[in-house]
C-alpha cells in the first residue's frame, strides 16, 4: 500500500485498486489508530482515530481532495506535501 503523505506521526496511504472498494478513499494510521476517510464528503467510513488528528487529516485532505481522488481513479500514486 503505497504510503501518500506522513506528518505529526499520521501516516496516509492508499490501496491499490484491484484490492479495494469504492468509494475512493484513504488509509490513516496514528499510533495504534487506524480508520479510512471517504474522500468525497471527508467523513470516517471505518474505523476511529482521535478528534484533533481527524481535524488534521481533514484539513489536508480538503486542500489535496481533487489530487487525492485523481490519483485514486489513475493509480498514479506519488508523495504530498504534509500539512504543515
Amino acid at each position: 500500500m503505497p504510503e501518500i503523505a506522513r506528518f505529526y506521526g499520521i501516516i496516509i496511504r492508499m490501496y491499490l485498486i484491484d484490492s479495494e472498494h469504492p468509494p475512493p478513499h484513504i488509509h490513516i494510521k496514528y499510533g495504534e489508530y487506524e480508520a479510512v476517510m471517504e474522500l468525497r464528503n471527508l467523513n470516517i467510513i471505518e474505523g476511529s482515530i482521535p478528534k484533533k488528528c481527524r481535524q488534521m487529516v481533514r484539513e489536508w485532505t480538503e486542500v489535496h481532495q481533487q489530487e487525492l481522488i485523481e490519483m485514486w481513479e489513475t493509480q498514479n500514486f506519488h508523495s504530498i506535501a504534509p500539512l504543515e
